[in-house]
């Protein structure tokens, strides 16, 4: 008789969804509070710390250093970037060149300047600049090669400085090069 009676609930409206809405309700912001919340594992102490910084920066650097090895174009620094210094590197590392064994052949003056030989000594005076303007007329001519083919293949794009690389990463030790050649000795195809 007393009894307090309850309306009935109207039956919820249809949901509209604009179109560049999200389609789901705003959530409240204790639940978003909840959801955002997470233990906080701050190291013990500033030695610890350093040491978890130094560990993501050498993880960090080994996955850099793997892309660049292999000539990822994210990894890459910006001298190595783009599709003229590429086909630079395709170019230079499908030929066999003096200057990737000028560390060798200085080597080996230097132990033949050892020897107590007359021509011996004869040789390690003059291999040395002759080597050296070898290296550099290779250079040259490694130069001209890549610019007028980078001008062929690429010509909107900028070549600044591409005959220098080339020359430069010429004078590499093949096993040596960052990035890794990608062709083969004699290869043609690619370049």
């Amino acid at each position: 008789m007393f009894k307090r009676r309850t309306p009935e609930a109207p039956p919820d409206p249809p949901q509209v969804v604009k179109p560049g809405g999200k389609g789901r309700p705003t959530p409240k912001r204790s639940e978003a509070e909840k959801r955002r919340r997470q233990p906080i594992t701050a190291p013990a102490t500033r030695k610890e710390a350093y040491k978890k910084v130094r560990e993501r920066q050498a993880v960090e650097r080994a996955k850099a250093r793997e892309g660049m090895a292999k000539g990822d174009e994210k990894h890459l620094l910006k001298r190595d970037r783009g599709p003229v210094r590429r086909l630079a590197r395709d170019y230079v590392d499908s030929r066999r060149t003096v200057g990737s064994y000028l560390m060798y052949a200085m080597f080996a003056i230097v132990l033949l300047s050892l020897l107590p030989i007359p021509a011996a000594r004869l040789l390690v005076l003059f291999a040395p600049p002759l080597l050296l303007v070898v290296v550099f007329a290779e250079g040259f001519l490694l130069s001209r090669g890549i610019k007028r083919l980078a001008a062929e293949r690429y010509p909107g794009e900028d070549a600044k400085g591409v005959g220098m690389y080339a020359a430069m990463r010429a004078m590499q030790i093949r096993r040596l090069r960052i990035p890794n050649p990608r062709v083969r000795l004699g290869e043609k195809d690619k370049v």
